[in-house]
């Protein structure tokens, strides 16, 4: 199959060029892009048979891709490093996907699954799928030790990381810890009523009470956060 990767990071579309080497796949890629703009230019004039395609890009997202080149015959493996977009996916119509990192088990079982399954029928399962996945909805969903915890996000009042993980405490004294570490949550998060006043926290400004010039939130149910000296003229 002739195939294009749509990934933003340079690094995840080298890994999988030689994750497609090592298994051998009789995959010729034709082209990398690292946004939904050039992707669509470079679909239109290839025509590739396959697309890896990343959910969130620089400037849009993989469905933003799909959309513009709905009238063009390929299969789709998506790639995402967040579990919520995976459930999601699997709920909704079990289209194809591999996780960050990427595991040459995943790649080589997603790509058996694309062969036996025709562009039509992929194409009804991703539209399940994006009437499902919305970037702004309303609901988290962290994955934890042994289950998966859906939050609603008008309840979240702030995020505090620590080594490595990253803790929820939600408006009905409940919390969540996650082995996961605040970043990979503050674009989700800061697309919707959060901002991160300090490299530590991420903030409901819902739940914001008060804020003292000096460097401190106060939330209302009294908690204080910090913020940080580089950020204190932006918040």
């Amino acid at each position: 199959m002739k195939a294009l990767i749509v990934e933003d990071k340079a690094y995840i579309r080298k890994g999988l060029l030689n994750l497609l080497q090592l298994i051998d796949a009789e995959i010729d890629v034709l082209g990398e892009c690292s946004n939904v703009k050039d992707a669509v230019t470079v679909a239109n004039a290839c025509k590739p048979e396959l697309i890896f395609l990343d959910i969130n890009l620089t400037d849009g997202t993989g469905f933003d891709f799909l959309e513009q080149t709905e009238h063009l015959s390929f299969k789709v493996i998506f790639i995402t490093a967040y579990e919520e977009y995976a459930l999601k996916a699997l709920k909704s119509g079990a289209i194809d996907y591999i996780l960050k990192p990427l595991d040459i088990e995943e790649l080589t079982s997603a790509i058996q699954k694309v062969e036996n399954i025709t562009v039509e029928e992929q194409k009804q399962r991703i539209e399940a799928t994006k009437n499902v996945w919305k970037p702004n909805d309303s609901k988290l969903i962290l994955s934890l030790h042994d289950s998966f915890q859906i939050i609603d996000l008008d309840e979240l009042l702030f995020c505090e990381s620590d080594k490595g993980y990253t803790t929820f405490y939600c408006s009905d004294n409940k919390k969540y810890v996650v082995s996961k570490t605040l970043k990979e949550f503050e674009e989700r998060l800061t697309q919707t009523n959060f901002t991160r006043p300090h490299q530590s926290f991420i903030v409901n400004l819902k739940f914001i009470d008060k804020y003292d010039k000096s460097g401190v939130i106060y939330l209302k149910n009294g908690k204080k956060i910090p913020v940080s000296s580089r950020k204190k003229n932006t918040f």
